[in-house]
């Protein structure tokens, strides 16, 4: 089947079922077709299939196989659509951040169930579209939440993205923690850049063609951004304190020793994601 007849189909099951077929043919997942037919038009699965008999517009289908014809061309499923959901909610990404990943996702759910019932001063490092600083605050309402990123381009993403879903969180312009080096917190969290640089040939090409380095990629085998945080980290963070940070499934062992020089009197444990990969190492002073 050639690309073009796809417009020729009528009914959304046609024209979901060309697509599916053309990207399986083309080597892609053909289930992206139905993503991104649904998240386009904010349908659920079920009003989807309730539509499969009606014919679809011909505004629909020239927007949906135009998102197909950019997801064959690599372009990453969420920058098509501009969005990626996180804890059960939309939040708006581009090129300037990183997509949300379901192993962040994983970790945030562990620990914000766990936290104890008082108010709790968090930071943020690296926000990029603000989903754990937006999403802690609007799961503990009483919490004072402040995030940081370097990127100017990522910030706007995350003010955008809590002024939408009505999140109270202080966003800084910060390489690290130097916008905030005045302040002390009872709750650190952080998803660093921490893949090295020499991982680049078995990366997915689509992430390196248009996730932000300065996101991804670290120095000194994916371990700078720990470095620079074991030295600034004893200095913000309050008496009881804790550290979540997500690390590469191959840096546990070295996180870990960063940290425990850094607090040697605290408690510090790896988390392993649904995967059984170290994903984060958690401090507790």
């Amino acid at each position: 089947m050639k690309f073009e007849e796809l417009y020729e189909k009528e009914t959304f099951r046609e024209v979901l079922a060309g697509a599916s077929s053309f990207l399986k043919s083309r080597g892609k997942e053909g289930f992206a077709a139905e993503w991104l037919l649904r998240e386009r038009n904010d349908l659920s699965k079920t009003q989807l299939i309730r539509r499969y008999s009606e014919p679809m517009s011909k505004a629909v289908k020239e927007m949906f196989l135009s998102d197909v014809q950019s997801f064959i061309e690599g372009l990453p499923l969420q920058y098509i659509v501009g969005h990626e959901w996180f804890y059960d909610r939309k939040f708006n990404v581009s090129s300037n951040t990183l997509i949300p990943r379901p192993e962040t996702e994983e970790w945030f759910d562990r620990y914000i169930k766990k936290l104890p019932n008082q108010p709790f001063k968090v930071l943020d490092i690296g926000t990029g579209s603000g989903v754990l600083a937006i999403s802690h605050k609007l799961e503990r309402q009483d919490d004072q939440v402040v995030a940081v990123d370097i990127s100017s381009d990522a910030l706007e993403i995350a003010e955008d993205n809590a002024a939408t879903l009505g999140a109270d969180v202080e966003f800084y312009k910060s390489d690290l923690t130097q916008a905030v080096k005045d302040q002390s917190f009872d709750l650190i969290i952080s998803n660093p850049p921490y893949i090295s640089i020499n991982e680049k040939s078995v990366m997915d090409q689509s992430v390196l063609d248009h996730e932000p380095s300065v996101a991804l990629f670290a120095r000194e085998d994916g371990l700078e951004i720990y470095r620079r945080l074991a030295e600034e980290l004893p200095l913000l963070l309050k008496p009881k304190g804790k550290i979540i940070l997500e690390i590469g499934y191959l840096q546990g062992e070295s996180v870990y020793n960063l940290f425990e020089k850094a607090f040697p009197e605290a408690e510090i444990d790896i988390w392993q994601d649904m995967a059984g990969q170290d994903r984060v190492v958690f401090v507790m002073t």
